[in-house]
């Protein structure tokens, strides 16, 4: 039993230790990186960002390297598990820790292409540019026109349906966004994703636990 006691420990030390890692885009020669949700950050070859090594980068694409492990990654798509024994286990729960200004930062991905989330209870619905609408391949000129309000005042927007939208492990399908015509920064996570959980705050957590 003990044998087999250490193999559990070892595969579950190394499953703990894989990483969240996106190719969130390019700035020249360097890559910029979401490393377990974390903000978009620059790393140039040869330098390292949370244990997260970049070898090379060409084009859209960037080869990293994390405890010995080499994983190629590509702007637009989902965040890859890299480093660990495992895959992590898909479960109903979010877990989110407040970054700079005390806002909630979450990688994440729309129809199975990487974004950065900015938790935003006072949005009805998910909300994102029309750039972002465009790389992300969402016809939202299909959409419904409609009127939103904004900190820049009332703008047209169209009301879309998203496919799927995926924070952490967790994925929900059928919500609904607005995509809006100035909208830049990180995408808006509102209450068309976030109604479907349950949220309780911790201090500097903020804990969704899935209701349906």
């Amino acid at each position: 039993m003990r044998p087999l006691l250490a193999l559990c420990v070892a595969l579950a030390a190394g499953a703990a230790s894989a990483q969240s890692v996106a190719l969130h885009g390019m700035l020249g020669n360097k890559a910029l990186l979401i490393v377990d949700g974390s903000a978009p950050k620059t790393v140039a070859p040869g330098e390292s960002y949370k244990g997260v090594t970049v070898l090379s980068t060409l084009g859209d694409e960037a080869v990293v390297e994390v405890a010995g492990q080499r994983q190629t990654l590509r702007i637009g798509e989902a965040p890859a598990s890299v480093g660990g024994g495992a895959a992590p286990a898909r479960s109903g729960k979010i877990v989110l820790t407040a970054g700079t200004g005390g806002h909630f930062l979450a990688s994440g991905a729309i129809n199975g292409r990487a974004v950065q989330f900015m938790v935003d209870t006072g949005a009805t619905t998910v909300a994102l540019g029309t750039v972002d609408a465009e790389r992300l391949g969402i016809d939202y000129r299909k959409g419904q026109l409609t009127r939103s309000g904004t900190a820049n005042g009332i703008v047209s927007a169209h009301l879309v349906k998203l496919n799927a939208v995926r924070v952490g492990e967790v994925e929900v399908y059928d919500v609904e966004a607005l995509v809006l015509p100035a909208h830049t920064g990180p995408l808006l996570l509102g209450n068309s994703f976030l109604s479907r959980f349950q949220m309780t705050r911790f201090n500097d957590q903020l804990v969704l636990e899935r209701r349906y």
